[in-house]
């Protein structure tokens, strides 16, 4: 009988390797992306086509595309430190690890135990002294171990496999999100201490001005109304004042937060004039460029793992065949004196065949439910990638036509308050003049900055939507 298993294992084994790369999913196709090849065109986007010369998003990396050195130390110190990427990194741990647990249930389990006994005996006949039998024996066996004849526990495999891709491109995604976000933030610090030296510069002016207009007051060459009238942007710069202090403070904090630590105020942006802006550029020839975005990459792997359970599921219909085998050692020895041993070798298949089982019709179904669900959202997170990376065109080709009208604008109103205050000075014209150009050039000059922001938080934007800035 152990002559026979001997011969029966490894013919047992050879099926186990043909099998082995057998299995019952559907074949993968690439699904087509549900979107133009060629990016939108227009008005919006005739300066994004003017400027073919500058770099594509792939061919930048995070150094090179953030040119400012102090924001360069910033993204590293996030990088190293932020506990939301640090909760990535041990998702992709667990994944990892899940997959392991899975691709070894296509390994046998062995088992070994050993045991020994030790017993005296008196008034044994042809001895005269007491004797002493000792025992020992071992056993090593493969305990229910699935052969994988129709390939349910290979597709289980390799649909853990492909979720484990997913979450290592869900990890890239954060990094990405990450850089973005601290980038983000450094530039709307240093517009918020722009703004804020603004204010504090207009109260500074302000204070001044009405301090002038007090005095006109007091020898009555200025009414009433006039000094009221002066009074009132002075209010007004005191409570942006204390609202752009409260904003940075609050840019501060957020920074802090996602680099993980405190960042030093020597390498914090003092405003937006000393902000080096990153490079620029455009998207590439063809939005097939955004089939390599981390999420969208991710997308696809899950849509795999989908036609992986749709293999399992099917294999549920067909039978299962569990091997137990064991091996088993013996041995005797009396005093010394004499030794036994044995050996056993015993296989113990068992076979398990599916008539009507119910929970794997519909195990069938959900899977093939769920296959529809991620090839659904894989196409969404491309619809979804090409809108964000069209709007972020749509500024690109606009922004700096705003910024230069803006420009203008500040130029303009800035003549019109010079103007207006000379007027009054010579008594033409009323205070109120003054007042409305005053508060027009403050205003003005508020849009200016934040057009500059909008410029530069866009390119950081279109760099990180066209799937840049992670590594």
């Amino acid at each position: 009988m152990m002559n026979m298993n001997k011969k029966l294992f490894p013919v047992i084994v050879g099926i186990v390797i043909f099998m082995g790369g057998c299995t019952l999913a559907p074949k993968y196709t690439k699904p087509e992306a549900p979107i133009s090849a060629d990016w939108p065109t227009g008005a919006a986007y005739k300066e994004v086509a003017a400027v073919p010369a500058a770099p594509a998003a792939p061919e930048l990396s995070r150094q090179e595309f953030f040119a400012d050195k102090q924001l360069q130390k910033i993204v590293e110190m996030a990088l190293n430190n932020n506990r939301d990427l640090r909760l990535a990194a041990l998702n992709v741990e667990k994944a990892r690890a899940l997959y392991g647990i899975q691709r070894a249930e296509l390994f046998p389990e062995v088992n070994a135990v050993g045991s020994g006994s030790k017993q005296r005996l008196a008034d044994v006949y042809g001895f005269e002294q007491a004797l002493t039998l000792e025992q020992y024996s071992v056993n090593l066996g493969i305990s229910s171990w699935e052969i994988d004849f129709f390939g349910r526990i290979h597709s289980l495999k390799d649909r853990a496999l492909e979720e484990y891709l997913a979450t290592e491109q869900a990890r890239r995604s954060s990094r990405i999100a990450l850089v973005s976000e601290v980038a983000t933030v450094y530039l709307t610090l240093a517009a918020d201490r722009s703004n804020l030296k603004l204010a504090r510069s207009t109260l500074e002016t302000q204070q001044a001005a009405y301090g002038l207009i007090q005095k006109r007051y007091d020898v009555g060459l200025a009414t009433k109304l006039d000094l009221r009238q002066a009074q009132t942007p002075v209010d007004s710069a005191r409570g942006d004042l204390a609202r752009y202090t409260q904003l940075v403070a609050q840019d501060q904090n957020a920074l802090n937060l996602l680099a993980g630590s405190t960042v030093p105020e020597e390498i914090l942006p003092v405003d937006m004039s000393g902000v080096t802006p990153p490079k620029e550029i455009f998207p590439g020839l063809s939005s097939e460029a955004l089939l390599n975005r981390p999420d969208i990459v991710a997308a696809e792997h899950r849509l795999k793992g989908g036609y992986a359970f749709i293999g399992a599921a099917r294999a549920a219909f067909f039978p299962r065949i569990s091997l137990t085998t064991s091996v088993g050692t013996a041995s005797d020895e009396l005093s010394g004196l004499f030794t036994s041993g044995s050996g056993t070798w015993n296989f113990a298949p068992q076979i398990v065949m599916p008539i009507f089982d119910a929970r794997a019709w519909a195990a069938l179904r959900v899977s093939k439910a769920d296959r529809k669900i991620l090839l659904t959202q894989y196409e969404k997170t491309i619809q979804t990638a090409f809108r964000e990376v069209a709007d972020a065109l749509a500024v690109q080709g606009t922004i700096n036509q705003q910024v230069s009208a803006q420009q203008s604008l500040v130029d303009a109103v800035a003549e019109t308050y010079r103007l207006s205050n000379k007027r009054y000075t010579k008594g033409i014209d009323s205070y109120l003049g003054v007042l409305d150009a005053q508060r027009s050039l403050y205003g003005a000059q508020q849009g200016l900055i934040s057009l500059r922001l909008g410029k530069l938080a866009n390119q950081v934007r279109l760099y990180a939507v066209l799937g840049g800035g992670g590594e």
